[in-house]
């Protein structure tokens, strides 16, 4: 409950799976491979992420794949150029032997994948070869070890950000996260700044995590606290989850103008069922355990 002590406390690398170069490669894999099967057809120049985490892989795999600005927003700063140098190295080379995606995961996007279980019909050899160019791979690095002289690469690393000015209006063309939103206090705030963002036309991609993230026995035990005791449980943390049912994610992006093209949902039935929820929510929300969303603005 002390304010800022949360920050004195936090470990260092406190920031999720994102400093495993398979973790970040099979994440970007993934919303890249539903990106295109939701429509999507050509490889965006600039991507946005929200909580990259330890590192900024996912948005360094967009950079081989093809874009040329990249924007990391998160509430902590945990990343370093030292650790991104490495993870690009490791990265190029996954590219470069067009290695499998690493881990089958959820959603499930394997039928999607050739042969090698490697989007090819999207990472094409000749693509590949411009994008893994040795000079391209050097301008890549130069961004990550000195984004103050600037040039035709972009990585621009943003810890925190608290408003709309984070980035400029209409200048990204994709935004993405993967189990983020669900920490995140103010979703609705975040989502209009993501539309301000974005150009239009532009997409997103969302991945959310619905369960209680271990603070609870079972996996949807958050939702059976009543709101002022679950107030308590945050204390003064910058972010810990918040709570919000799938159902209401899609609510807030249709409200803040996004059309829906994709959505897929995981269920559980081995948690809390309503004879111990505190409300609020419905029986279909108290099952789905997370939401993979895929949006466009109009």
């Amino acid at each position: 409950m002390v304010p800022g002590l949360h920050r004195l406390l936090a470990r260092p690398g406190g920031g999720g799976s994102t400093d495993s170069a398979d973790y970040c490669y099979g994440v970007w894999l993934k919303h890249m491979t539903f990106l295109w099967q939701s429509g999507m057809r050509e490889m965006p120049a600039s991507v946005a992420e929200l909580g990259p985490g330890d590192s900024l892989g996912v948005g360094l795999a967009a950079l081989l794949s093809g874009a040329s600005r990249f924007y990391a927003l998160d509430a902590v700063t945990y990343s370093s150029p030292e650790k991104n140098l490495r993870m690009l190295d490791e990265l190029v080379d996954r590219f470069t032997k067009r290695a499998p995606r690493p881990t089958k995961g959820w959603p499930d996007f394997d039928g999607y994948l050739d042969a090698r279980l490697f989007p090819g019909h999207i990472l094409t050899d000749r693509a590949l070869e411009k994008s893994l160019a040795p000079r391209r791979i050097a301008a890549i690095r130069n961004a990550i070890a000195r984004p103050e002289q600037g040039g035709d690469i972009v990585v621009k690393y943003i810890a925190p950000w608290t408003s709309e000015s984070a980035l400029e209006a209409s200048s990204v063309d994709l935004i993405c996260s993967h189990s983020v939103l669900e920490h995140v206090r103010d979703v609705p705030a975040t989502v209009g700044c993501c539309f301000a963002w974005l150009r239009p036309g532009g997409w997103m991609s969302h991945q959310i995590d619905f369960t209680s993230h271990g603070i609870t026995k079972a996996w949807n035990g958050h939702w059976q606290y009543p709101e002022w005791l679950w107030k308590i449980i945050i204390g003064a943390r910058p972010y810990l989850i918040n709570r919000h049912p799938g159902s209401t994610h899609v609510r807030m992006l249709e409200a803040a103008g996004f059309r829906i093209e994709l959505i897929k949902s995981s269920r559980r039935t081995d948690g809390i069922d309503s004879r111990n929820w505190c409300g609020g929510i419905s029986a279909d929300d108290l099952t789905c355990s997370g939401l993979f969303v895929q949006a466009r603005r109009a």
